[in-house]
Order: C-alpha cells, then sequence, then structure tokens
C-alpha cells in the first residue's frame, strides 16, 4: 500500500476507517514499506521515527525515496533508526534533499553495533565528498551515491585468511 500525504501518516492511519492502533498493528506485521514519492516531509518522520524504535517492529525495509525529507528529515527518523529495536536492513532515500548534514545524522543512528543496516541509498542526494567519507565507515555491504550513477561496494576482508 501506499500512504501518500504527511497529515495521514502523522495521524497515523492510513484510509479514514483505520484507527491508529488499527495501523501499528499492521505496521509490525510489515517487512518492507514503500513510501516514495509520496509527499512526505519532516512531520511523517517523526511517526516513523516512533514506530521503527517499537520493539514489536518487524520492518527490514523501508523506502522514502523521492520525498522532500531533506536533514531535518533524517535527523528526526534517525533517532528511530539507532534504537535497539530497529532491525531495518535497507534505507533507500534517493532524491530526498540530504546534504551533509543529513548524512551525519545517519552515521550517528547506524554506527552502534546493534545496527543491521546493510543497504543505503542515498543516490540522487548531495552529500558532498566529507558526507560520503563518513558513510563509508559504516561499512555497509552497499553504499549508492552521488547521482545515482555511482555504487559503492565494499568487500570485508577476513583479517586471519585475507579473503575477501
Amino acid at each position: 500500500f501506499n500512504l501518500y500525504r504527511d497529515d495521514i501518516l502523522s495521524r497515523s492511519c492510513i484510509f479514514q476507517r483505520f484507527r491508529p492502533e488499527s495501523l501499528t498493528l499492521l505496521f509490525f506485521s510489515l517487512l518492507s514499506l514503500r513510501l516514495s514519492v509520496c509527499n512526505l516531509s519532516e512531520r511523517s518522520c517523526e511517526t516513523l521515527s516512533s514506530l521503527l524504535s517499537s520493539q514489536h517492529s518487524s520492518l527490514r525495509q523501508l523506502d522514502l525515496s523521492n520525498n522532500d525529507l531533506k536533514d531535518s528529515g533524517v535527523k528526526v527518523l534517525s533517532s528511530g533508526l539507532k534504537n535497539p529495536y530497529c532491525e531495518l536492513e535497507t534505507l533507500r532515500l534517493s532524491g530526498c534533499l540530504i546534504t551533509e548534514e543529513g548524512c551525519k545524522s545517519l552515521v550517528s543512528a547506524f554506527s552502534s553495533s546493534s545496527s543491521h543496516l546493510k543497504e543505503l541509498d542515498l543516490s540522487y542526494n548531495n552529500p558532498g565528498e566529507a558526507g560520503v567519507k563518513m558513510l563509508e565507515q559504516l561499512r555497509l555491504d552497499t553504499l549508492r551515491y552521488v547521482d545515482g550513477r555511482y555504487s559503492h561496494k565494499q568487500c570485508l576482508i577476513d583479517e586471519e585468511t585475507g579473503s575477501v
């Protein structure tokens, strides 16, 4: 399904027939949620952050691409992402008007040892060289950035054997 406006998401209902507790139960059973091109902004991130930080959340993939989240929205979202209950493995933020400042928030959220993140898509944003360097420290399996033209695949090297 597709949530398409800030006010709908912030009131925690998809359609008028859903009550807030219904969405919460529905959200907790989701493994993947696609909210791309939904006119979401920072206000939506408050609700998503709260849901991501719940101990009952089972969400593994979240696509928020092509929304005007900006750095301020990413900062709000990051408080839920850094929660130990968050088990998100894939986050897509392509085309969300994110700069180096938003990258700092993401690095802060995902640098903990409890992070499950494997893939981050920041293509069509402007992380800047410093933002990219910070993100590369996360040692993700896949990191996409810079106009969507480059896909950075990091390989972990086994220190004992020296193999990839």
